[in-house]
């Protein structure tokens, strides 16, 4: 023991990672984008970005963790989870969070993208009864936020009159988005809280027949954790994270990405809290764990309102009968249209999951099922390639699942059939081949009528149907300061897909070069590229109504950035874009700045970008910096300058405040959008205002 201490004094420095404790928010942008640099519109950032604030605000105690939750934070390779279990199991628990630095294979840059994740000690443990440990819990907060656009768009004006009388439609609300949330929480204890949600141009109503109580959405959750045999009780809102995901897929599912090894896997966290804005893809009602012995079960039963679009049907009775046509998931209810869509539906589910554990932590297995319950039956629109689409009331989907950690590999599978017959299955390892090479594999097959609506698992497509494919990651740090990583994928696609009307196939890789001679240094360049098909224009003829070409995409990015004082930071970058369709080729560029500045009480980050594409198609997509807890990352298409500003300012050891205000003035055009959300002009301004106050 007291050689270990002498250890801990002489090799860690304790000023370095003092001083970087204290920047957890700057961290956790930082790592985000590094999770996120091949950035799509089809990607659930928003739920994404809030579980895993979850997983930093309920950090993982290294004394108590194994190599399942160590895996799923994504910062670990195969090799450092195998020398910190070794390690713990010689040396006993650690005795300060500083003594990562004497795990082989745990560099600085490791420890320091680790810190806001974890921690060591008495974390949780419950040293009063539960009323007093509520009333005394310092992670008790409260958030308002405010988002506005401030130029008019069309949806705000004043209706038009069409030549038959009847008036256009508008916004039934004002421009105003407001976000509000409470929440305490302690560490595998307890966790409390409410989420309120107004969005720009719906009312702000009082109104029990559509559903609206002041804010458009309204979701609490209040869960307990580790009482006596009882893992977890929650109430209300919450997710459930089993296996692959190909049954429970809540957890944040990044794919592919600069992180080319880790990410591919998923984790069991079990059943989590849920406190986003966004309207779907949550459990109500109640989830309970169990743990005896080695074995854990789980109990979910929920009925939620959800939203859908009904039509009505007359027999030849003349009874009526009402069926759903689609799922709407924006969560916006603007419109008199958007607005009949709200909480049309209820959807049972009642599901569950048996897992276990082996002793030594080696290996693990389990099994899921999940039966979903619409209160009206979907019907959807009779095209081609919605044949083998759900349609119905019930869908019933069950897995089995297991991993096994041997050596420096971690294996994992799950195989999942849904009520129609269609299967599910995936099966991959992620492994360091030696002290430098990490390398990941994965296959999977989705038949064309595998239905499983709560799913997240690995898949080019945004849901995990009508897909095959093979993906492999490697990741080569030669030295500390230089790391190469790639990824390669190929996918098929047995059935039509919308926009692509016949069987089709693609690829895409990816290859990342990172230097990093210093902790306050770095430079990289990307380069991606992917190729899918998809339909070409109907061509009129009667023998060729469809025809698919391939679109070849490539983008890539060139990054610098450098702490050149501890206050003052700098990032440039250049991202390039080309897309090539029927010979024709497009392309896009965008140089940005940004530049970050602060001191103990307050912070400025503010960027310049310019950018230049010929069309939607060559489109970039660029990660912004916001206000607390609040992601951003638009895409930009056409002529323009792009510039924001984010302010920090701690007002009180209780109070802070954020404020956010951007501008995109385009050159090329006079009116940005279309539809209601067309603005007159080639300006848009937003504006982002957050309050974060804590009671204690």
């Amino acid at each position: 023991m007291g050689r270990r201490l002498i250890l801990l004094l002489i090799f860690f420095p304790f000023g370095l990672f003092a001083q970087q404790r204290d920047q957890h928010a700057i961290d956790l942008e930082a790592f985000v984008e590094r999770l996120f640099p091949v950035q799509e519109e089809d990607i659930d950032y928003e739920a994404i970005y809030e579980l895993l604030f979850q997983l930093y605000q309920d950090p993982i105690d290294l004394n108590k963790t194994d190599a399942e939750e160590l895996q799923a934070t994504y910062l670990l390779t195969p090799f450092q989870i195998s020398n910190l279990l070794e390690y713990r199991l010689k040396n006993g628990p650690l005795l300060s969070i500083y003594e990562m630095q004497a795990i082989p294979e745990f560099d600085l840059i490791t420890i320091q993208n680790l810190l806001p994740f974890v921690t060591v000690g008495e974390n949780g443990v419950k040293t009063k009864n539960f009323w007093r440990r509520l009333g005394s819990e310092e992670n008790t907060y409260l958030l308002l936020r405010h988002r506005r656009t401030w130029e008019t768009r069309r949806g705000f004006t004043p209706p038009d009159t069409a030549r038959n009388g009847t008036l256009s439609t508008r916004y039934l609300g004002d421009p105003n988005e407001v976000y509000l949330r409470f929440r305490t929480q302690r560490s595998r204890d307890f966790s409390i809280g409410f989420t309120l949600e107004k969005d720009a141009g719906e009312q702000f109503i009082w109104d029990r027949k559509t559903s609206r109580y002041g804010f458009n959405f309204v979701s609490f959750h209040l869960m307990r954790q580790n009482i006596g045999k009882w893992k977890t009780i929650a109430l209300g809102d919450f997710q459930a994270s089993f296996g692959q995901g190909l049954v429970f897929g809540a957890g944040y599912s990044l794919g592919k990405g600069a992180e080319t090894v880790p990410t591919v896997r998923r984790s069991s966290r079990g059943i989590l809290p849920y406190s986003a804005s966004l309207e779907f893809g949550f459990f109500r009602g109640l989830g309970l764990t169990r743990q005896f012995r080695n074995w854990q079960s789980t109990l979910i039963v929920s009925n939620a309102p959800r939203d859908g679009r009904l039509s009505t049907t007359l027999d030849s009775l003349e009874n009526t009968s009402s069926f759903l046509t689609s799922l709407p998931q924006t969560g916006l209810h603007r419109t008199p249209s958007e607005l009949s869509t709200k909480s049309q539906l209820s959807e049972l589910n009642l599901g569950g999951n048996l897992t276990y554990n082996s002793r030594q932590g080696k290996w693990s297995a389990g099994a899921n099922f999940l039966h979903t319950e619409f209160s009206n039956p979907w019907i959807r629109e009779a095209t081609v390639y919605n044949t083998f689409e759900f349609s119905g009331k019930t869908n019933q989907v069950a897995s089995l699942y297991a991993h096994y950690n041997w050596k420096n590999f971690f294996l994992f599978g799950e195989s999942a059939y849904s009520k129609s017959g269609g299967n599910g299955t995936v099966l991959g390892f992620v492994s360091s081949l030696s002290k430098t090479v990490d390398f990941s594999l994965l296959w999977r097959n989705y038949d064309r009528d595998f239905h499983s609506f709560y799913s997240s698992g690995f898949s080019e497509n945004t849901r995990p149907i009508n897909e095959r494919g093979i993906y492999m990651g490697l990741q080569i740090r030669p030295t500390k300061a230089w790391r190469f990583n790639a990824y390669y994928d190929s996918f098929q696609f047995p059935w039509l897909k919308f926009r692509v009307y016949s069987p089709s196939s693609g690829f895409e890789w990816l290859a990342r070069l990172s230097f990093q001679p210093r902790r306050n240094l770095m430079a990289f360049v990307q380069i991606r590229q992917e190729e899918k098909e998809r339909n070409l224009p109907n061509s009129g003829e009667p023998s060729l109504p469809f025809l698919l070409a391939p679109v070849q995409k490539i983008n890539a990015t060139l990054n610098l950035e450098s702490q050149l004082t501890p206050n003052l930071f700098l990032r440039s970058r250049i991202l390039w874009s080309r897309v090539e369709i029927e010979q024709t080729v497009h392309s896009g560029l965008m140089v940005l700045q940004d530049v970050q500045f602060g001191k103990e009480k307050w912070r400025l980050t503010g960027r310049m970008a310019l950018f230049d594409t010929d069309d939607f198609d060559s489109r970039l997509y660029a990660f912004e910096n916001n206000v607390l807890w609040t992601f951003a990352i638009p895409a930009f298409s056409g002529r323009g300058i792009r510039n924001y500003l984010v302010g920090q300012y701690q007002i009180s050891p209780k109070l802070t405040a954020y404020l956010r205000i951007a501008r995109t003035r385009y050159t090329d055009r006079e009116e940005i959008s279309s539809g209601l959300q067309t603005i007159t002009g080639n300006k848009q301004t937003e504006t982002s205002l957050l309050l974060r106050y804590f009671f204690r």
